[in-house]
């Protein structure tokens, strides 16, 4: 049995639809919800079993890769998040960097050599590396217009990630990453009147208009918070969301909070586009939080904790 196992965003998709392409394979599909990426703890795997593993923390997996590799399982690793100790096997491929400005499908593109390199962009757009994406556009020849719809199509994609549960989303992403892995091109799948892309833009358009209307509930010359009520749409859109904000005021940090059924807040921190450093760092000082430099998430944190989490971002990224 082969298994590809994937985190549910952008950049998981896309790295794992890369190969797809260049390399069919029967597979089960092993993915779930943006923030679901303790994947491996549900596979049990014996000798002459292999592994795809995508775009999800090794140091969050190590209980399940190493038993996955103690079972006789070949392991093929790709990721740009904390990695913590990298077990040394012989049946373990893997490929982990850790710079700010790369995802896992550019280490996909790279080990491909290019062969699907604007699904690429579009995962690292997704991913919100926006400077890096437009500078790969430009190499690639593509126009302003064509760099701007594989933007879209990246947000859109890592958009439908985000959710407390599978229902919240508009697509279950192994359906997304099935749907997707007919085009080989990613421009086929925006003049395709029946893809996805058609779909999860009407919706992305109504979710994002609700949250633009926001004011911060917090801000000072460091940092904005702004807070999400709980609804599936606040689910759905608060890493985009992020990702916006980022955008718009790129010399300050964005924390997004999203009320959750546990009475919490479910968070997303976005360093600053001008200081990418710290962020999976300071969101794994709380129970359930991790990530990467310009990234990471709280699951669930506790309203109480609100003022420390804000007090320490803030110091964090003081100028």
């Amino acid at each position: 049995m082969h298994y590809d196992v994937f985190n549910g965003d952008a950049d998981g998709i896309i790295a794992l639809l890369q190969l797809r392409l260049a390399e069919p394979k029967s597979a089960q599909l092993v993915t779930g919800v943006k923030r679901d990426i303790q994947l491996l703890d549900n596979i049990k795997v014996g000798v002459g079993d292999s592994l795809t593993v995508l775009d999800i923390s090794m140091s969050r997996n190590q209980q399940g890769l190493r038993q996955a590799l103690e079972s006789g399982a070949q392991v093929f690793y790709a990721d740009h998040h904390q990695s913590g100790d990298i077990p040394t096997f012989p049946t373990l491929e893997a490929h982990i960097n850790l710079d700010a400005n790369i995802c896992t499908a550019l280490i996909i593109d790279q080990l491909l050599q290019g062969r699907f390199h604007y699904w690429a962009i579009v995962a690292a757009y997704g991913d919100n590396l926006l400077t890096r994406a437009d500078e790969l556009a430009h190499l690639a020849g593509l126009s302003l217009e064509q760099a701007q719809q594989l933007k879209e199509l990246g947000t859109l994609v890592n958009y439908n990630g985000y959710g407390e549960s599978l229902d919240d989303l508009h697509y279950h992403p192994a359906k997304l990453f099935q749907q997707l892995l007919a085009y080989d091109d990613p421009f086929a799948v925006i003049a395709a009147q029946d893809s996805p892309y058609h779909s999860l833009k009407a919706a992305y358009q109504q979710d994002m208009t609700s949250a633009q209307s926001l004011r911060p509930i917090y801000q000072d010359a460091n940092l904005n918070v702004y807070k999400l009520p709980n609804s599936a749409a606040s689910r759905r859109i608060s890493g985009v969301y992020g990702n916006w904000l980022a955008n718009q005021t790129p010399h300050q940090a964005h924390l997004v909070l999203t009320e959750n059924s546990q009475n919490g807040y479910t968070v997303s921190l976005r360093a600053p586009l001008d200081n990418k450093q710290g962020a999976g760092e300071l969101c794994s000082q709380f129970f359930s939080g991790g990530g990467r430099e310009a990234a990471g998430g709280i699951n669930n944190l506790e309203v109480e904790m609100l003022p420390s989490l804000i007090h320490k971002v803030s110091d964090y990224y003081q100028r």
